[in-house]
C-alpha cells in the first residue's frame, strides 16, 4: 500500500508544518482539498494544542498532521548559556529588555502526552527522534508516524524505530533543519541527492521537502523515489497563512525583484541551522554565525524572541526571521485554494 492510500489522500501533497505560520484554517483547507494539512505545534502549549486538535476536527473530516519538535527535558527547561555579548549590546542600543521566558521551550513530553490523550491521524517529528516504544504507542492509537531527516543515516534510524515514513528535508528547504546528526549539518545534501542516497540505506516510504514550488517539482521528486511532496514556502504568501504582513511582503518583494531572493542557512536566530531570506540582521552579525560560540537551540531562540517581536511590531522585516526556501522567487500572492489548484494541474 502506498502512502497516498495509507493516508487516504487524493493528491501527493503535504502542506509543511511551519511553526508560527500554520493555522487550523490553513491545514483544514489543504486536507479538505485532498492533500495533508499540517499544524506546526512545536511552540504550542499543551492546552492550546489540545484545543487546536479539536478545532481541526470541526473544520475537516479528512486526515491532518500535527508536528512536534523533539527536545529533551533539559532543553525545554534550562538556560545554561549566557546571552551573547553582541546580542546584549543590540538590546542596550535599542533600549529593549531581553525579557527571557521562564523556560526556553514548551515541554515536549507534555505535548506528546496530548497526542496520546487526543489521538490524531498523523504525527510528525523534527529536531530529534522518538523511541520505538513511543512510535508503537502512537500507532496503536491509530496515528501514522512520520520522522524528519536531513541525512540517510537519520532516515535509517527512523526506519529502525518503526516509523511509517520519513520526510527527507533537502538543503533547499526554508526554516529549521529537522535532523540531529552531525553529518546532516556539516555537509547538507540537496534534495535529489538525499533521496538517491537514502534509497541505499532503507526502503521506508519517503516524503520529499525542499524547494518544491510547482506541480512539475512534485513530479520530479516522485520520479526520484519519493511518494509524497511536502510544500512549505509556497504556502507562506497565501491567504490562510498566519505570518505577519511585513514578512509576507518581503517574500513577495523577493519574487518581484524588489529585494534579493538570496537565502542563507544560519544559526543566528535560534542556535539551530535554518534557512531564511538574507536581511540586515544576518548581514550585521554574520561574524558570529557559527555553532562553536552561539547558545544552542532553543536557548538562543528564546534570547532573540524580544528582538523579533519588536521588529514585527515596528513592521520591520530586517530583524525578523524571514524563513524561506531556495524557491522563494516563485511565491505568489494567491489564495490557498488557488495554490493547490495550480499544483495539481501539472500532476
Amino acid at each position: 500500500m502506498t502512502l497516498l492510500q495509507t493516508l487516504k489522500l487524493t493528491y501527493p501533497i503535504i502542506q509543511a508544518p511551519m511553526a508560527g505560520a500554520t493555522t487550523p484554517e490553513l491545514a483544514a483547507t489543504v486536507s479538505n482539498f485532498g492533500g495533508l494539512g499540517s499544524l506546526g505545534a512545536g511552540m504550542t502549549t499543551p492546552d492550546a494544542l489540545h484545543q487546536q486538535i479539536n478545532t481541526m476536527r470541526t473544520l475537516t473530516h479528512q486526515p491532518f498532521m500535527i508536528n512536534l519538535m523533539v527536545l529533551s527535558e533539559h532543553d525545554c527547561t534550562t538556560f545554561d548559556s549566557a546571552v551573547p555579548k553582541w546580542l546584549s549590546q543590540y538590546y542596550q542600543q535599542k533600549n529593549l529588555d531581553i525579557d527571557l521566558p521562564k523556560q526556553p521551550a514548551q515541554n515536549f513530553a507534555e505535548q506528546l502526552q496530548v497526542l496520546y490523550d487526543n489521538p490524531v491521524p498523523v504525527a510528525s517529528f523534527t529536531f530529534g527522534i522518538i523511541s520505538a516504544e513511543q512510535v508503537q504507542r502512537l500507532q496503536q492509537l491509530g496515528t501514522c508516524v512520520i520522522g524528519t531527516a536531513n541525512h540517510p543515516l537519520e532516515a535509517q534510524a527512523w526506519a529502525e524505530v518503526g516509523a511509517d515514513a520519513v520526510c527527507l528535508q533537502g538543503m533547499e528547504a526554508g526554516g529549521h533543519r529537522g535532523g540531529w546528526l552531525a553529518q546532516g549539518i556539516a555537509d547538507p545534501l540537496g534534495l535529489l541527492t538525499l533521496i538517491g542516497q537514502t534509497r541505499a540505506y532503507t526502503d521506508i516510504p519517503l516524503i520529499a521537502a525542499g524547494g518544491i514550488m510547482t506541480g512539475q517539482d512534485i513530479k520530479v521528486v516522485q520520479t526520484a523515489g519519493a511518494q509524497l511532496a511536502q510544500v512549505g514556502t509556497a504556502f507562506l504568501t497565501t491567504d490562510k497563512c498566519a505570518i505577519n504582513d511585513r514578512y509576507k511582503q518581503a517574500l513577495l518583494d523577493a519574487s518581484h525583484g524588489k529585494r534579493s531572493a538570496e537565502t542563507r542557512l544560519t544559526r543566528l536566530f535560534s542556535g539551530k541551522p535554518a534557512r531564511a531570506l538574507v536581511n540586515d540582521y544576518l548581514r550585521d552579525f554574520t561574524a558570529f554565525d557559527n555553532g562553536a560560540t552561539l547558545p544552542p537551540y532553543p536557548q538562543l531562540n528564546a534570547m532573540t524572541k524580544t528582538m523579533r517581536a519588536e521588529a514585527v511590531q515596528r513592521k520591520d522585516a530586517e530583524y525578523q526571521s524571514l524563513w524561506a526556501g531556495q524557491g522563494v522567487a516563485l511565491v505568489k500572492q494567491e489564495s490557498t485554494l488557488e495554490l493547490l489548484e495550480r499544483l495539481v494541474q501539472a500532476l
